[in-house]
């Protein structure tokens, strides 16, 4: 019997899971409008870069392992495990006292975060029969997509009219919500299988995980990119990579289960949603810094410009969940890809003359390419497996996803601070054989969005500026065409499949 047959009231129990992905995907980008506030009222500026870098951390580290445990022992008891801790590290931010203690409750925070993705997507594949899947599935990666826009806007908002600590506490009434829904309805009928603990499988790609990620955010900002702490941490991160591959290799009932790339479809996938999470970053990240810095525009324009980009991902992250039953992943995914690509390409020509128009237009063309990344490739993951195994598909791309949106940034942040640089050295030493005082203190782009530190610089030196940072942003955007391609170089493998009743189960569990 279809475990979706045994769940009444299933639109509350979607509600809730909706809740928790919005949640815990939100809060990795929520925080930094605040974080201004934050080290204002705390201080700790040398160490502000922490507070981001323990969600991240915990999160990612999380997912394949609590994906797995779901499948083992159950997805509603770890399910609930996420929002409570989730919960308890929100509450705990809020009354943090030091940048300290605030970094310690956000690592709390990722390891609710890392229960609540991708436990919700398996719970939905679990409990949605078939000709719901679809329609939810677009739902879903539509709240997904959206979160990462979203949650700079609301912080931003919170931040300006009621306090920083609400960016945390707003957590508390949602999670709570979440909960009832789930615990009073949500009746798990789906048998898993108790399997022993992969104890040192989990362990490797913690400590892989956590090396990887303090090297790429600590790496130029608290110590320098050959500093032996960062080469440290690389070379621990390649150390346990290679241990973790080996372990799981011998494993019973591995982390994740590399005998399932070699199924194409999800192999295909997974290497889909890596790239165009990195590709996407790139204009989330710097197309408001572009619109504020270049453009001149304020705060809150550059955040509403990332709208259009939103809307656009919505249509196709629907659209894509209703069309997946009538024809094939890769159909689906090969256009919208396209469309990304085509976009990043164009983000790559803007000027400091580009019109607001323009930069709305190509938003949109990046929206409607990112958007059915995430429905599409969630279920492409998922194709074929039986429920013992959809946990850790599901937790296995959101890992790579956010792997490949982290590892997107520090790559793209380097590039474009290695142009913006050379850049102004190479405008102001021209003819003069040093850049007047002052100006490469500018390197940093952030320091040209707020009208005051605008309004300071002469006006023929701001020109020369922006025009500086332009040019930065579009050499970035070109060398972030590299991954969107590669998105759809992958999509070009997912074969014919696609959403069919009649292939659930077919890959066996030990496969």
């Amino acid at each position: 019997m279809n475990s979706a047959q045994k769940t009444p009231n299933l639109g509350i129990v979607i509600a809730g899971l909706l809740l928790g992905i919005l949640m815990a995907s939100m809060d990795s980008t929520i925080v930094a409008t605040a974080m201004g506030n934050i080290v204002g009222e705390l201080g700790g500026m040398d160490k502000f870069v922490w507070v981001t870098s323990a969600y991240l951390v915990a999160e990612m580290a999380g997912m394949p392992i609590f994906g797995k445990l779901s499948d083992m022992y159950g997805r509603k008891k770890f399910f609930i495990f996420g929002i409570i801790v989730f919960m308890a590290g929100s509450a705990l931010c809020g009354t943090a006292d030091t940048i300290t203690e605030l970094a310690a409750y956000r690592a709390l925070q990722g390891i609710g975060g890392g229960a609540l993705v991708p436990i919700a997507f398996a719970i939905m594949f679990d409990a949605v029969p078939l000709e719901m899947r679809g329609k939810l599935g677009g739902a879903f990666g539509a709240v997904f997509g959206l979160s990462s826009i979203f949650g700079p806007l609301l912080g931003a908002y919170i931040t300006d009219h009621v306090a920083w600590q609400w960016v945390f506490y707003i957590n508390l009434p949602l999670g709570l919500v979440a909960l009832v829904m789930v615990v009073g309805f949500y009746r798990e009928s789906v048998e898993h299988s108790k399997q022993p603990i992969d104890w040192l499988g989990a362990g490797t790609l913690l400590g892989a995980v956590i090396s990887l990620m303090f090297a790429l955010e600590l790496g130029g900002k608290e110590y320098a990119w050959d500093s032996w702490i960062i080469l440290g941490l690389f070379t621990v991160f390649v150390i346990l990579t290679a241990a973790f591959l080996f372990v799981e290799t011998k494993a019973k009932e591995p982390i994740i289960s590399f005998a399932l790339f070699r199924e194409r479809l999800y192999a295909s996938s997974i290497l889909s949603a890596l790239f165009s999470g990195a590709a996407f970053i790139a204009a989330s990240v710097y197309i408001p810094i572009f619109i504020q810095g270049v453009l001149g525009g304020s705060a809150t324009n550059s955040g509403l410009v990332l709208l259009p980009m939103m809307v656009g991902s919505v249509v196709t992250a629907s659209a894509g969940g209703f069309l997946m039953a009538k024809t094939s992943y890769r159909s689906l995914m090969l256009p919208t890809l396209a469309l990304l690509v085509l976009g990043t390409g164009l983000v790559a020509t803007l000027s400091p003359d580009s019109t607001r128009t323009l930069v709305t237009l190509y938003m949109i063309l990046i929206g409607l390419g990112i958007g059915a990344s995430f429905s599409v490739l969630s279920n492409a993951a998922i194709h074929g497996l039986g429920p013992q195994q959809r946990g850790s598909a599901s937790a296995t791309l959101n890992f790579l996803r956010s792997l490949g949106m982290t590892i997107g940034i520090t790559a793209f942040g380097i590039i474009q601070s290695h142009y913006f640089s050379a850049n102004l050295t190479k405008v102001f030493s021209a003819g003069t054989g040093e850049a007047p005082a002052g100006v490469l203190d500018f390197k940093d782009p952030h320091a040209l969005l707020s009208p005051e530190a605008r309004s300071a610089i002469p006006p023929e030196i701001l020109g020369k500026i922006t025009d500086g940072l332009s040019s930065s942003i579009t050499s970035t955007f070109a060398w972030a065409v590299i991954p969107a391609a590669l998105a759809l170089l992958a999509a070009c493998f997912m074969g014919r499949q696609k959403m069919d009743a009649s292939a659930e189960g077919q890959i066996p569990s030990g496969h």
